[in-house]
């Protein structure tokens, strides 16, 4: 299974990526944070050449560690990156490993560059190669201070392992720790694709439906028109008042397909305050934003609600192309026979673009149908939050 970026992604899932890298990034940063104060002990008291090379060594490793992290987006066997960065990795942590056989008391932790480098790298892989990888790295780790001890009489530390459990339980972690953030990260791609698959499904079937109700309409009157044309056509000639009768009721069918067409026309633009309140909490959620829905009592007036319902879904866009808010607000309720719907964010650049957006072609419109209904727009600042209001005339529904 292979999570790919998308453009589309909600915010939600770009949140969730910054916090799955943030938990795979603080793993590799504590290992090599660890490292690199075991190397630095190490070099403070010997001051050898070859433990500075260690430090050194270690610093590219833990840079080139958390970089490699990012690759890591596409999900586990999504595929390797260029080769160079695969290289970068590898290199310094296969030098600090071979280095860490001739450095006395380096111990296990010139073999854990190495090891962190296979586990970057790993859930890129296929599966089968993946575990493959991740074996032959806990060999190659766990033999290193055999070999230096027995090949280079480097002589294991058992005391100095004892104290470095903080690192051995980092390390033994490490590899289930990546795969587990990458598997939950893959759930919540899948999901939002889930989602979007189903909002493109919901647009089709409305498509189909209206298609399949307006062939149901002209498909009939236009069969029918085309027969008294035809009749008409025929009886010209012979019967000039029956053709005069067939043509009189084909304008009368004429007209009767376009009054139901339109019909259907305004029922497909007919909007509803209380699926669009809904749906905009509902669509802000998943751009991200925390959103309250107060929704006291409802205006009983068809036209207020309709007009209430277009400033909620142009308020909603709004929001969605003009800002990244983090929380937002919609308060609907009706008093003294005034409905007050108030939709609040907390974008400072909304303020600051208000006036400009304040004449944008969608809230000059929405201006005009609320002042329709007798009612106003207006937009501006509270307690740094950017605030429209629409208060409108109408009766409430208890």
């Amino acid at each position: 299974m292979t999570a790919v970026h998308r453009p589309d992604q909600a915010r939600s899932v770009q949140t969730t990526w910054l916090y799955t890298l943030g938990a795979i990034v603080f793993f590799f940063v504590v290992l090599d944070a660890i490292l690199l104060l075991t190397a630095l002990a190490n070099y403070s008291s010997s001051r050898s050449l070859l433990d500075a090379a260690l430090v050194a060594l270690i610093l590219v490793s833990a840079a080139v560690h958390v970089r490699y992290c990012f690759f890591l987006r596409v999900g586990r066997g999504g595929g390797m990156p260029r080769t160079a960065w695969t290289v970068a990795l590898v290199v310094p942590a296969l030098v600090a490993w071979v280095l860490g056989l001739f450095a006395g008391g380096a111990g296990l932790f010139a073999a854990i560059p190495l090891w962190m480098a296979v586990n970057a790298m790993a859930p890129l892989l296929p599966k089968a190669q993946r575990w493959t990888l991740i074996l032959i790295g806990a060999a190659v780790t766990i033999v290193h201070p055999i070999w230096a001890s027995v090949g280079f009489d480097n002589a294991f530390d058992v005391e100095a392992a004892g104290r470095a459990w903080l690192l051995l339980t980092y390390g033994l972690c490490l590899p289930f720790m990546v795969l587990s953030s990458l598997w939950w990260w893959e759930i919540v791609v899948t999901l939002d694709k889930h989602r979007s698959v189903a909002a493109e499904l919901a647009v089709a079937q409305e498509r189909l439906r209206f298609a399949s109700d307006l062939h149901d309409i002209q498909g009939h009157h236009l069969q029918v028109i085309a027969l008294k044309s035809e009749l008409a056509e025929r009886m010209l000639a012979i019967d000039p008042d029956a053709a005069r009768e067939h043509v009189h009721e084909t304008r009368l069918i004429a007209k009767q397909a376009l009054e139901e067409t339109r019909s259907l026309v305004a029922g497909l633009r007919e909007v509803d305050l209380g699926a669009e309140l809904e749906n905009a909490r509902e669509v802000l959620t998943a751009a991200g934003a925390d959103c309250e829905l107060q929704v006291g009592a409802m205006p009983t007036n068809p036209e207020v609600r309709r007009v209430l319902a277009l400033v909620v879904r142009e308020a909603t866009t709004n929001i969605l192309r003009h800002s990244s808010a983090s929380t937002a607000a919609i308060r609907l309720e009706t008093a003294a026979g005034v409905s007050t719907l108030e939709i609040e964010n907390n974008e400072p650049n909304s303020i600051a673009d208000a006036s400009a957006r304040a004449t944008s072609s969608g809230l000059a419109g929405l201006r005009d149908r609320v002042a329709a209904v007798n009612g106003t727009l207006e937009t501006g600042s509270r307690d740094g939050h950017f605030v429209l209001r629409a208060r409108v005339p109408g009766r409430s529904e208890g």
